[in-house]
């Protein structure tokens, strides 16, 4: 329960008493990210729900979800996003490219990854606003099924690009299975909610292993960054199959 006390700790707001960061604990942690992922993600379409009943414009309603997403991980995610497109985004050496990811800034290519990506999940959350309990299960298994992703950037084989940070604590931590089963389970739940769900994340699934594989060559690794981008897209995936 260490494990579990330290992901909400991690990848949440929530107040939650800080334990000392191991090796064993972050790795424990990333297996429980897709159930913290759900969580969040079930509070998450509760606010759309209650939105869209209020009145709301289903767009803004969207967009507002999407804040509050930001805003429930510190915005850890995005800014991995961020990081991640402007690292792949340019030229030069691994050294180079993990030197742009540091710097703090927001280059070009970060700003049209945001602004797409989550463009993308604004507009797939406004058209799912009206459809009440479904949106509730929609985005909890999108947010459950990008966390998921952490598991697979982070597994075996795949060393950390740089020392220290939250990469350097969790590389190599998982074996392949893990994100496996997690997302067969997912891909099984997502039945309840028709056909798209499971398309989606097996979509989800596809682009985490493409931009692991990617960002491992260019970066020579895996960051911290790149488990943000991993959730985001895998989360965008979803929510764009169960939108259509």
């Amino acid at each position: 329960m260490r494990s579990l006390r330290f992901a909400l700790g991690l990848l949440t707001v929530l107040p939650v008493r800080p334990v000392d960061p191991t090796a064993r604990l972050g790795a424990g942690a990333l297996r429980w990210a897709p159930v913290v992922g759900a969580v969040l993600g079930a509070v998450a379409g509760g606010l759309l729900v209650g939105l869209a009943a209020l009145g709301v414009p289903p767009l803004v309603a969207g967009l507002l979800t999407v804040g509050f997403l930001a805003l429930a991980t510190r915005g850890m995610h995005v800014d991995g996003l961020a990081d991640s497109a402007d690292g792949l985004g340019c030229y030069g050496p691994p050294e180079r490219a993990l030197a742009v990811m540091r710097e703090g800034g927001v280059g070009a290519f970060a700003v049209v990854t945001l602004v797409v990506v989550l463009g993308a999940q604004a507009a797939a959350l406004a058209e799912l606003a009206s459809t009440g309990p479904t949106a509730v299960g929609a985005v909890a298994l999108a947010a459950a099924t990008g966390r998921a992703g952490f598991c697979w950037v982070a597994r075996r084989g795949v060393p950390a690009a740089r020392p220290g940070g939250l990469g350097a604590l969790v590389a190599g931590s998982q074996p392949w299975w893990v994100p496996t089963a997690w997302w067969a389970a997912l891909a099984a739940a997502g039945l309840a909610l028709g056909p798209h769900a499971t398309i989606g994340v097996v979509l989800g699934a596809a682009l985490v292993v493409t931009l692991s594989w990617h960002t491992a060559r260019r970066f020579g690794g895996m960051t911290g960054d790149v488990l943000g981008a991993a959730c985001e897209l895998a989360t965008t995936a979803v929510l764009v199959a169960l939108s259509t």
